[in-house]
Formats: structure tokens, sequence, C-alpha cells
């Protein structure tokens, strides 16, 4: 069902010429930081893929994709992608990109399945990236390095919306807090995930929570993920589980924890196969991104996407993903949006 939050006493900063301003110079301009600091360069990416390849990101498995038949291909049947996090290790392969370098691509997408509300939409807009790394560096260590770049990033893009429009101040702090999903659930025991993000994010103002899909003590995970991309069954040297995480900052305007990225080190054949195991879902060897994977044919990686419209959204301290972004919204939704002073696209 969808839910609306109304922000109190909400008044846009930016009118909407502004706003489109906005998020023009966003776009261009942290992509071309995040391209800069991990050595990513820009791929084409699909908006379908074929069914039954197992290149589709099938979120937390119960989430249906949208699909069509293909005239001119017997009918054969595509899929409308969740997102591209298989995708781009085949294209790391593929295109043979060397050591240390990566890809990064505009990802659009669509989730008919989404729970409609201020920070979701049925359209789905990110920057997906993926970058070749050694075997040597799957740790901890490594996978903070990584956050580290992608949130200097984040700092300097919040200095440019400054500069464009100086009512907006800058808020995220200068560094970012990193904390374990087993720590936070020890820190908030009686709370439930979202709470325990809520807390954390108003707390730090950013952090990456690491490990994301394994379960805790409580006997949960901190929250779902697909089996056959990020590696979240390694155990690290101090005894945690998980070589993924998510990064969130505090969102001042809705009073939440705001989600921009999801991203982690890649599964190895070894672990994929592990994961697979625990969750049941070894028929998926025999799919043709798994059997590439098993085989030896993709290099290890890490990756993520980071959400274009949430992005922009934070940064111009909008109050609704549907004042950046065209999709379909509940009319009840508009009606309601609009006299809490959130028209809208």
């Amino acid at each position: 069902m969808s839910y609306l939050i109304k922000p109190k006493q909400y008044h846009a900063l930016l009118d909407l010429q502004q706003t489109e301003l906005g998020i023009k110079q966003i776009k261009s301009f942290f992509q071309q930081n995040l391209s800069s600091d991990l050595r990513l360069r820009r791929v084409t990416a699909p908006l379908f893929v074929l069914k039954g390849t197992g290149i589709n990101d099938n979120l937390n498995g119960v989430e249906k994709a949208v699909s069509f038949s293909i005239k001119d291909m017997d009918n054969a049947e595509a899929e409308i992608v969740h997102s591209l996090a298989k995708w781009k290790r085949l294209t790391l392969a593929d295109y043979n990109i060397n050591e240390g370098y990566g890809i990064y691509t505009d990802m659009n997408a669509i989730r008919a399945d989404e729970e409609l509300g201020n920070l979701h939409s049925l359209y789905v807009d990110q920057w997906d990236w993926e970058l070749v790394m050694p075997e040597e560096n799957r740790n901890v260590d490594y996978l903070k390095e990584v956050v580290g770049r992608i949130y200097g990033a984040l700092i300097r893009t919040e200095y440019l919306v400054y500069e464009m429009f100086p009512q907006i101040t800058p808020i995220l702090p200068s560094e970012i807090k990193f904390i374990h999903s087993e720590e936070l659930l020890q820190m908030y025991p009686n709370l439930t995930t979202k709470e325990r993000e809520n807390e954390i994010a108003k707390k730090f103002g950013a952090v990456f929570i690491i490990g994301i899909g394994g379960k805790l003590s409580n006997g949960e995970p901190h929250d779902g993920r697909s089996p056959d991309y990020d590696d979240w069954s390694s155990k690290s040297k101090n005894g945690y589980y998980g070589l993924n995480g998510d990064l969130i900052i505090w969102n001042p305007i809705l009073e939440c924890a705001l989600e921009l990225s999801s991203m982690g080190i890649r599964v190895n054949k070894e672990i994929l196969a592990e994961q697979l195991k625990v969750t049941n879902n070894e028929d998926r060897r025999n799919l043709y991104f798994h059997q590439r994977l098993l085989s030896g044919e993709l290099p290890q990686s890490i990756g993520g996407g980071i959400g274009q419209s949430r992005l922009c959204m934070f940064y111009l301290r909008k109050g609704h993903i549907g004042e950046i972004q065209a999709s379909i919204w509940p009319e009840d939704m508009r009606i309601e949006a609009e006299k809490a002073g959130m028209p809208l696209i």
C-alpha cells in the first residue's frame, strides 16, 4: 500500500525551473567525480534482458519483473531489469576491463511491485557501477576504502549545490560512520531494522551499514539480499559476516534514514555455491550468468548502485521523489502531496 509522509512546515526551496537545473548539474557533476575517483568508464546498458538467463536481479526473490514477448524471436520472453548487478560483471569480462578499472552506466528500471511513497517509485534510476579488483582485496578494509571514495564525491557534490543555491546549506558530516549490522542490532535490540537505521543515521548523519543479507544473532537478516552477487556470508577477522552494505544518510526533511546506495564485494565461485545452497537456490547453477561465474570466466569485482533521484531529492531538499522524477502515482497521493506543498511531476 502507498504511504505519504507530510513533512512539517514544508516549503520547497526551489521552483520547477531551478529544480530541473539543479538535477542536471548534480547528475553531471557527481558522475564525473564517481568516474574519476573509481576509474570507471561509461558503457551503454540494457533496459531489458532475456528471461531465464539469470542476468536480471531478483531483489528479495518475491518481486515480479515486468515482462513481454518478442514477436520476432518466436515470442521469447524478455524482462525489464530490476537492476544491473549481474549484467555489469558479465560486461567487465566481455570488455576485458583491467584490474583497478571499471564501468558505470545509467540504469533505468521498472519495479511494478514497489510500495509507493515519498522514497519509492515504480521508476528506478541509478548509476550502476562495477570495478575489477584483485582477489586478495576481499576484505572489509578494501570495502571501506571504496565507500570512502564514493562519500568524497557526495561531499563535493553537496558543495556544488550550495554554490548554485546558497539557501541550501551543506549538512553532510565530513566523515562517514562505519558500523556492522550486528553491532547496530546490539545497540538497539528492541527496534525494527528501519527504526535502527533511523537512529544511527540521525546520530551520525551518514553511515555505512556492513553485512546485509546474512542472519544476525536474532536469527533474521538486517535486510534481504540476493545470493548471487553480493558476498554476505564471508567471515571477517572480527567475526562478523558480510563484505557488503548500505550507504545511508539522515534526511532532515522527512526525518528518517535515506538509503542512497547498496553495494559490496561480489561473490567468487566458492561463495556463490555456498549462498545458493543456504538459500535453496541451487537450481540457478544452470543459468547463463551462474555457469560463467562458476567456470571462472568472470573477474572478481566490487560494485553497486547509487540512486539518482534520491540523491537529487536530498541535495535539493525535496519532500517527495515525485518532485524529482516523472512517474505514476495514486490520485489521492497526488492530491495530498499537492496540499502538503509537494506537487508531483
